[in-house]
């Protein structure tokens, strides 16, 4: 078995290789049939083009023109790491007919460098700064796909979805917020086929990883002054504040997880709203619990009048949604250890734990991912639920669907017989209210 993440196993033949793919990339788009020698991730891209109901002549648009580009670029967190682009790719491309392309998490192309008739070529293929190349817009492609899925990926030939593209060969790697785990963008290697060889991807990987280190050696004060809030799956949230690591009680936690959804500030009476299920509850009530919060934080507690978080505030649940947005869906779950303070009967907790949820389970669902849809109804969380397990047996071989089915049947049972149920799927269990 060869290496799945490899676009041209060894000793294979390019010329050869580029002909089975266009065989199979015509079948494709013919009649949706997925042919030998179409690698695994490929496969999967292609179905989600196809589920966007993209076209294989599909054409980029520009999205940033000239000065609304340039202002975006000077303000993006990329844009400190571009020298170190320049001096380990940027020679490299220079001098070997390839480029240096950066995009951002939504795949729009940020920078294209590199020899200059190269550089002519993409202009005609519309691979040029500005220009909107996320999987969705464009089809499979390294940068595109790559935040997509939040993961290195080597696309060659016509592997692409748009024919297009199929002169071209690229590799990608995501580059993520070191702090954060937000996903930022992608650096690419796009050129022709010696980029098919396993050390492009590895090279474009190591590239991609010392960009986040030196965005950590770059922010330490930033780094070492924001907060951090871990929430998910946790009934008790973990602060670390200054150094220190802070298990809060429930109703602690509460305060700091709406808080942080809220940086601009939240009045007294709206943080009660959110805090309360009892309305009758005293202002006094609230003005205790945040008493013995500051002299539990000290500097670090919440401000006041609004109350607001003192200084940055970074949650796990909004780097969860940030993900969740930017299409970096297996990135987003593999770092997705439950719901949003799961115990908690707190109103504002409540919407703000289902609304996640429904976000990441959509997310799940749509990128129809055998891998993804396992993990979710294999979950606390997704075991009831029939939509969940009714993609998942779509996603799957018609020989492995049985037990899915199954699955499918006895919830839609199950379901079905319960008071008031009907046409409604099973969420992940929500506190009762007293």
């Amino acid at each position: 078995m060869g290496d799945p993440s490899v676009a041209l196993p060894g000793g294979a033949d390019p010329a050869a290789r580029t002909r089975e793919l266009r065989r199979a990339h015509a079948a494709f788009t013919r009649d949706g049939r997925v042919e030998a020698p179409v690698r695994a991730v490929i496969a999967r891209s292609w179905r989600r083009c196809a589920r966007a109901r993209l076209s294989p002549e599909c054409a980029p648009r520009v999205e940033l023109a000239e000065a609304d580009l340039r202002s975006y670029r000077e303000a993006h967190p990329l844009a400190r790491v571009m020298p170190l682009f320049r001096d380990l790719v940027g020679a490299f491309a220079a001098h070997g007919a390839h480029l240096l392309a950066v995009c951002d998490a939504r795949g729009s192309l940020l920078w294209v460098e590199g020899e200059p008739g190269t550089l002519r070529r993409a202009e005609g293929l519309g691979f040029v700064p500005g220009a909107h190349w996320a999987e969705r817009a464009m089809g499979t492609n390294a940068p595109g796909t790559a935040v997509a899925t939040g993961t290195p990926v080597q696309v060659f030939g016509a592997e692409h979805f748009s024919r297009r593209a199929h002169p071209w060969t690229c590799a990608a790697a995501p580059v993520s917020d070191p702090r954060t785990g937000r996903l930022l963008g992608a650096v690419d290697i796009t050129g022709g086929d010696g980029l098919a060889h396993p050390h492009s991807l590895g090279f474009v990987q190591a590239v991609a990883r010392a960009a986040e280190a030196q965005l950590t050696l770059l922010e330490p004060d930033r780094r070492a002054a924001a907060d951090t809030l871990a929430a998910l799956g946790e009934d008790e949230a973990l602060l670390v504040t200054a150094g220190r690591k802070l298990r809060l009680g429930r109703r602690h936690s509460e305060i700091m997880v709406l808080l942080a959804h809220h940086p601009e500030g939240l009045s007294g009476e709206e943080l009660a709203i959110a805090l309360y299920e009892d309305e009758s509850v005293s202002p006094v009530t609230l003005r205790a619990e945040m008493s013995r919060l500051r002299a539990l934080l000290g500097p670090s507690a919440p401000l006041s009048r609004p109350y607001r978080p003192a200084g940055p505030l970074e949650a796990d649940f909004t780097s969860l949604t940030r993900q969740l947005a930017a299409g970096a869906v297996s990135a987003a779950l593999h770092h997705y250890p439950g719901p949003l303070l799961p115990a908690s009967a707190a109103p504002g907790v409540i919407r703000l734990r289902r609304r996640i949820e429904e976000q990441a389970r959509a997310a799940v669902i749509a990128r129809a991912d055998a891998g993804l849809l396992t993990d979710w109804v294999c979950s606390p969380w997704g075991a009831d639920d029939p939509e969940a397990w009714r993609a998942l047996a779509a996603a799957l071989p018609p020989e492995r669907r049985p037990a899915a089915l199954a699955r499918v049947h006895a919830l839609d049972r199950e379901l079905g017989a319960r008071p008031g149920s009907r046409g409604r799927r099973a969420t992940y269990p929500q506190p009762a209210r007293s």
